[in-house]
């Protein structure tokens, strides 16, 4: 058996160095949250879970069982101090925003777009208040009948989000748009199309590879390909499963098929800096909190592994 020289040593202990260097990341080093409603409606039970687990993140979409752009001012300003007591950082805002079907191009469609716009002006108040800088929204939803949409519905939608950028960049916020099922911007081939024709420098991707397996691509790596990393904003954390039909089901992270450890992995080389959210959506026996807790406990042993 031939023993090993000195360069090989030296060249397999900082190989074993660099390995344990990439195990040993903290938690503290990755902005990790969860989305505050898939925990509690109620904003203070939510947050002192957040801090149980010793997160100062979190994904605020409803709270006190409406959606944050439907709620009162007031209401805005006491969940920011509830989390402001608790030191917890709003990551970015959950709105509804074109998470509507397309509306025709028409009278009645603008009276459905200025509705819109509306609700754009209350996330934008909003986010102010709850003290971030970046607003989740969407790409419009499709119909139900599966056809291929045409490439003028993608022209008009990449206009709308242009000048939904173009508002947003006035009160000096970022648009972080969520590729989401049944929606037009719904796989990373799908989102990496719209990166590449909105040119606007504030609108970005919630990217949720989850959500893209639904429609049957390969998350990671093959729609994270297709996509610019430094365009990606915020990421959505889950797992997810094939049932014996083929359709994806929502799994407790470490319970499913998707490799979580490297999709993380390739984010953080590729110089991802900007915020993660465990959104499980994985429906446990024992309620909300105790899902998120499950789903939270198997990331954050995919964490300790990064």
């Amino acid at each position: 058996m031939t023993r090993p020289n000195r360069r090989e040593l030296i060249a397999g202990s900082a190989l074993a160095l660099f390995a344990r260097g990439l195990r040993a990341l903290p938690l503290s080093e990755i902005k990790l949250g969860v989305t505050t409603d898939e925990i509690d409606d109620d904003v203070l039970t939510a947050v002192k879970f957040l801090r149980e687990y010793n997160l100062r993140w979190a994904e605020v979409r409803n709270v006190w069982g409406k959606y944050n752009t439907a709620q009162p001012v007031e209401k805005i300003r006491q969940a920011r101090a509830i989390c402001d007591e608790h030191a917890i950082r709003v990551s970015i805002e959950g709105t509804p925003f074109f998470k509507v079907p397309l509306p025709p191009d028409n009278p009645e469609g603008q009276k459905k777009l200025d509705e819109q716009w509306t609700v754009l002006d209350a996330a934008m108040e909003r986010a102010k208040l709850f003290g971030t800088g970046k607003l989740r929204v969407f790409g419009f939803t499709l119909g139900r009948g599966g056809e291929q949409p045409p490439k003028a519905a993608y022209d008009r939608i990449y206009e709308l989000l242009t000048e939904a950028a173009r508002r947003a960049k006035t009160n000096g916020l970022r648009l972080a748009l969520e590729n989401v099922g049944n929606s037009y911007i719904w796989t990373g081939a799908d989102a990496g199309a719209m990166l590449k024709h909105i040119k606007a420098d504030n609108l970005g991707l919630t990217w949720d590879p989850n959500n893209a397996a639904e429609k049957g691509e390969q998350p990671y790596p093959d729609g994270y390909r297709k996509l610019d990393p430094a365009r990606i904003w915020h990421v959505h954390v889950r797992d997810f499963k094939h049932n014996a039909e083929g359709k994806v089901e929502w799994a407790p992270v470490g319970g499913g098929e998707f490799d979580n450890l490297s999709h993380i992995r390739a984010l953080l080389k590729d110089g991802y800096k900007e915020t993660f959210t465990l959104e499980t959506h994985w429906k446990g026996p024992n309620g909300k909190a105790d899902s998120s807790a499950t789903s939270l406990k198997g990331l954050l042993k995919v964490i300790a592994q990064v």
